[in-house]
């Protein structure tokens, strides 16, 4: 997983619209929470996304983006999106490309980590959170990070 202090690795992906987005699209108006998760309508994969609907306003009070990386399809993110009422940019990740940049990619090459990332306007990594099963971790970050941003 890339550290504290690293620069985010550039990406443009397909999100849930079928729409192509880049990261300086996404960190066009300030931070960005870029997380990385296995899959669409798995139980701690809707945890985690619903966590972060949760905190959705807060996060947006403090101007800081969020989107979530998977390797399904538009077609699945947007109905995940629209099943969970899901306000934020989920990314298409197929090839597993952004994972690997990420080096949250699983255990002998399969699947995808789950991995939280703070990135500043600047492209910098502020903060990081890397915890497979314990989705409380990553919920515990989202609103550190939204507090810290609205101070």
């Amino acid at each position: 997983m890339l550290a504290t202090g690293n620069r985010a690795p550039d990406f443009t992906a397909r999100d849930q619209s079928d729409r192509p987005v880049s990261l300086s699209d996404l960190l066009k108006t300030g931070p960005l929470i870029l997380y990385f998760y296995p899959a669409d309508f798995t139980p701690g994969c809707t945890r985690e996304a619903c966590s972060l609907r949760d905190v959705y306003s807060q996060l947006l009070a403090a101007k800081i983006t969020v989107a979530g990386v998977s390797p399904q399809s538009p077609q699945s993110h947007a109905a995940f999106a629209a099943k969970y009422a899901l306000p934020f940019t989920l990314l298409c990740d197929p090839g597993k490309t952004m994972a690997r940049d990420y080096k949250v990619v699983g255990p002998l090459g399969f699947g995808v980590r789950r991995a939280s990332f703070l990135i500043n306007g600047a492209g910098i990594i502020e903060d990081a959170v890397l915890a497979d099963l314990r989705i409380g971790r990553h919920e515990a970050f989202f609103r550190k990070a939204a507090a810290a941003g609205s101070r």
